[in-house]
């Protein structure tokens, strides 16, 4: 009998925290406040971001110059410029796919929960999957601020190779390391006003960069490859010898770098007009990105001296090579330290995501300590998530003076991560249209929806497999594709937290809001 009385109460508990609750209209006047008050949020973060800094957010996080400069190997290996022409403008048509149906939902609840908050809004019966894709998308932002981090490490010590002849040890580059994590916690502990700011710093610092870039490269380099070498030449240095997947797998950077545009939507709490902004600068980060993105690559496939030289290089960062044969040391110096501010500014706003998603999980009690991690400092930063964030990238960052293999596997499961939380929203849009109807936000995709979110569900799933499959053949312990093995590994350390303590606690959104006695509004706490 007493069992069955628990199953009573905690089915009551569950639908009062799910089922949306009455308020009165808001004496806010502000729409993007109102429609957080309609989702049962109380606002708790100034709305400081402008369109600017909410567009350098998402750019900062796909680093259109840094991930095309930290992958530009991948794919001139795989495919050659064939590859890297073709599969960047394919990719960017499909990745834009993904930004108008991930729009359309943010336009619709603009929350920083983001992924999260969308996968649990449209399918309420089954919380788990709501929680599983807020951790794995928290676990691949915290990875890929790790990744964007030592990729700012690597650089400094190409850097170092280049101006001193100096040679850096994985531990000298893992410390360095640590102090970019260091740094990426302290400006985001300043907050969002500091985060705003600097987003559109990068938003200008991009286009500048890019825009320097391509001229130093054009002018500079001593030989001007043809056309038909930028748009038809085929390089394989993977070993495989089958063309069509070998251009596949070059198709691998295009994702790496554009991945990221979601991020506007975790600041989204912290915007003017976000059910606006926020879905615009999820479409226009791609938009930018692929014609900003082309310019860059088709200034690297022109000035591109040696591919075999780049292959044999010893600087940590291959991409220095090439700037060296193009342009001299001096100028190579300069195009270093565009990349690498670049980068660092990206790795920020990858902490930026992952403390506002712990935010959001704590808030709805899909993450332990919830009072810690939903306290703001004077800043309005959420710092204990910053912090935790600083604190798992310096312990993952130790992985690389050990071995690079198993850094590396980590990081790259952060790639499949992200695509894995894509695709739980866009799953749903797809087969459950119906069950779970869109409220629809200013950004509506109309009749066009459907079969845009199918083409986005296509390319995800396609992506998800290729990012696993071996780069190199033959295949031994040294060139294995550990990915699988690292995106297992979180998936299975996911599923253990749902099982002990997810499906205990977490039963879907809360409400933040009520109402006194006096009809006056509060906050609800945790006890």
């Amino acid at each position: 009998m007493a069992k069955d009385t628990t199953n009573v109460d905690i089915e009551s508990v569950q639908d009062n925290l799910i089922a949306p609750i009455d308020l009165p209209a808001e004496t806010s006047n502000d729409p993007s406040d109102q429609r957080l008050h309609d989702l049962g949020y109380k606002s708790e973060f100034r709305r400081d971001m402008s369109l600017f800094g909410v567009l350098g957010i998402s750019f900062c996080a796909i680093g259109i110059l840094t991930g095309m400069s930290s992958a530009f190997q991948t794919g001139l290996f795989s495919g050659g410029p064939l590859g890297l022409f073709w599969g960047w403008n394919i990719c960017s048509l499909f990745m834009l796919l993904i930004a108008l149906s991930l729009a359309e939902i943010c336009s619709a609840y603009p929350t920083m929960g983001g992924l999260y908050f969308w996968v649990c809004k449209m399918k309420p019966d089954i919380p788990m999957l709501g929680f599983c894709t807020g951790w794995i998308y928290s676990i691949a932002m915290v990875f890929t601020g790790t990744s964007g981090n030592l990729s700012v490490a690597l650089y400094l010590a190409s850097l170092a190779e280049v101006g001193q002849g100096r040679t850096l040890t994985r531990v000298e580059i893992a410390a360095i390391a640590w102090g970019v994590n260091i740094a990426s916690g302290i400006i985001n502990t300043v907050g969002t006003r500091a985060i705003g700011a600097m987003s559109t710093f990068n938003l200008w610092w991009t286009l500048g960069g890019t825009f320097v870039l391509v001229i130093t490269l054009l002018v500079k380099a001593p030989v001007k490859n043809p056309a038909e070498f930028v748009f038809t030449d085929y390089e394989n240095f993977t070993g495989w010898s089958n063309k069509g997947f070998v251009v596949l797998l070059g198709f691998l950077q295009a994702v790496y770098t554009l991945e990221g545009c979601e991020t506007a939507a975790q600041v989204a709490e912290e915007a003017k007009r976000a059910e606006i902004l926020a879905p615009i600068a999820v479409v226009g980060s791609i938009v930018g990105s692929w014609l900003i993105g082309l310019a860059y690559m088709l200034a690297l496939l022109f000035s591109v001296q040696s591919i075999e030289r780049i292959d044999e290089t010893s600087y940590a960062m291959p991409i220095a090579q090439l700037y060296y044969d193009a342009a001299g040391p001096r100028l190579t110096l300069m195009c270093l330290t565009v990349v690498a501010l670049a980068q660092f500014m990206a790795a920020v706003t990858a902490f930026t995501a992952s403390s506002r998603l712990f935010y959001a999980l704590s808030r709805d009690n899909a993450f332990p300590f919830k009072t810690r991690f939903m306290s703001l400092n004077r800043w309005q930063a959420p710092h204990w998530g910053v912090w935790l964030s600083v604190l798992t990238g310096c312990i993952i960052s130790c992985a690389y003076i050990g071995s690079t293999i198993a850094f590396n596997a980590i990081l790259s499961s952060a790639a499949i991560a992200v695509m894995l939380s894509y695709l739980q929203p866009i799953l749903i849009r797809v087969f459950w249209p119906s069950s779970t109807p869109l409220e629809r936000g200013p950004f509506d995709l109309g009749r066009y929806s459907w079969p845009i979110n199918v083409a986005s569900f296509l390319f995800s799933v396609f992506i998800c497999v290729l990012f696993i499959l071996p780069t190199a053949h033959p295949v031994n312990s040294q060139n294995m594709n550990y990915a699988i093995v690292a995106i297992g590994g979180v998936c299975v350390i996911v599923m253990i937290c749902w099982t002990s303590w997810g499906r205990k606690h977490f039963f879907g959104p809360m409400q933040t809001r009520s109402l006194n006695v006096s009809g006056d509004e509060t906050s609800i706490k945790d006890e």
